[in-house]
């Protein structure tokens, strides 16, 4: 990921210095040398650090994106240099609204008391609370992060403080190269699901608004808001959103075909994709992905691991892909729409080298293009695979294509014998089906005969 940078500044390292800090500890536990130089040296914070997971503890959820977050708005007020603090939260920090603008929200129940209940109530009555406190919230990292919005106002201070709010991070765009992605996060998951076969359909709105954004427009616009909130010194908090879905849709309708022509279209990715692949619009607009007939062949395969000697794993895979999914399902069968007036106002406000720099114009994204990277990338960033591998992965895709293809017959038999022998009409069906058959192979067969 660093190659380019180090060819364009070969002493890159001699500007960076990683400080040893942890979030769940008072001041970070950072060290007392290091907290000097932070207070007296720092110029500009770009606050990211966060838990992302969905289904995070409450308690946790709160220490790391709430707490945290107070406890480094006081860092910073005791620094005298500092021009800027940027804020990172997410655009479905208030996804329980249909339209959202580049505010900050209020929060039912103040951040403060959140923070406080946290340190003595037990994990027990935590959960039990959980539901009611995030409310229309999907989950607690949403609402965490909609505190920490609300923290950030009420604990800014004089502080120059900007909030960058991006929707689903996917892979680059165009820096340092196309495509580079290092996690299973948002769409990798499913992309890494659909090419290995473990995926084959998912409960989605077809015309649904994937508001997804590349990593490196998110960075860029942030990079530009610290210039901005540092220089111009807005007399108020800003909110930037950085999405898509306003200035550039794709719906994941579009998104499934597209990664089905990227699978299609690439000749290596043969080996990568699925046989019969199937993730289309229909079958996302249509299809309910059934836990049992995706566990069933999962255990059948592990049987066969078994069987051969090998560690089982598919089960394992396969929960937690369900699980994801299920987390995801909100996200994936609803549209949001997000004012992007302020970060509107700023790309005005760069010279055109800098808008060519610091490019986050989305609308000059091709989708097609982007996708195509996107799978390439996950094949060769993050999965680290490449031509060798082709053979096996043919081998490994065709297994699981009969194990799903035998556990689907089998289902369909003992369903279909439970019917006729527990209903009539089935079996009436049944007798008129065999009849019929039997009926067109003598006619079939009669007519051979006259030929002849």
């Amino acid at each position: 990921m660093f190659e380019k940078v180090k060819e364009v500044c070969p002493n890159v390292h001699e500007k960076i210095r990683a400080i040893s800090a942890d979030l769940n500890q008072n001041d970070f536990a950072i060290s007392k040398e290091d907290l000097q130089e932070l207070l007296s040296n720092t110029n500009v914070i770009f606050h990211c650090a966060a838990t992302v997971r969905f289904d995070d503890h409450l308690r946790h959820a709160v220490q790391l994106n709430v707490t945290a977050t107070q406890q480094l708005l006081l860092m910073a007020s005791q620094m005298p240099k500092l021009e800027a603090f940027i804020h990172i939260s997410t655009a479905y920090s208030n996804c329980n609204l249909k339209h959202i603008d580049e505010v900050i929200y209020p929060c039912p129940v103040e951040p403060k008391k959140i923070i406080d209940s946290m340190e003595w109530l037990d994990d027990a009555i935590i959960d039990e609370i959980t539901p009611k406190l995030i409310g229309d919230q999907p989950n607690t990292y949403t609402y965490t992060k909609a505190l920490g919005e609300v923290v950030v106002q009420q604990e800014g201070g004089d502080l120059n403080i900007a909030i960058v709010r991006p929707s689903i991070m996917g892979a680059t765009w165009q820096e340092p190269f196309p495509g580079w992605v290092d996690n299973i996060n948002g769409p990798s998951g499913l992309i890494i699901a659909a090419g290995k076969g473990f995926l084959r359909s998912v409960r989605a709105t077809p015309m649904a608004v994937a508001d997804l954004i590349p990593a490196d427009t998110v960075v860029n616009l942030t990079l530009a808001v610290g210039w901005y909130t540092a220089v111009h010194r807005p007399k108020s908090t800003l909110v930037y959103h950085c999405t898509s879905g306003n200035l550039n849709p794709c719906n994941w309708g579009k998104m499934g075909f597209q990664v089905l022509a990227t699978f299609e279209k690439i000749p290596f990715e043969r080996a990568f994709r699925r046989p019969n692949a199937d993730f289309t619009t229909n079958n996302i607009s249509t299809h309910y992905w059934n836990a049992v007939s995706h566990r069933a062949p999962a255990i059948i395969y592990d049987f066969y691991l078994r069987l051969t000697g090998r560690k089982p794993r598919m089960t394992k895979l396969m929960n937690r892909l369900l699980r994801t999914l299920s987390m995801l399902e909100y996200f994936i069968n609803r549209s949001w729409e997000w004012s992007t007036h302020n970060t509107e106002m700023l790309m005005s406000e760069l010279s055109p080298e800098d808008q060519r720099v610091f490019n986050f114009d989305i609308r000059q994204l091709n989708w097609l293009e982007y996708i195509e990277n996107y799978v390439l990338g996950v094949k060769k960033y993050l999965l680290k695979e490449d031509m060798a591998g082709i053979p096996e992965a043919k081998q490994h895709l065709k297994r699981l294509r009969n194990i799903h293809y035998l556990f689907n017959t089998a289902l369909f038999l003992i369903v279909w014998r439970l019917l006729i022998a527990r209903s009539q009409v089935a079996r009436n069906v049944w007798f008129f089906i065999v009849s019929f058959c039997y009926k067109f192979l003598s006619y079939f067969r009669a007519s051979s005969t006259l030929k002849v």
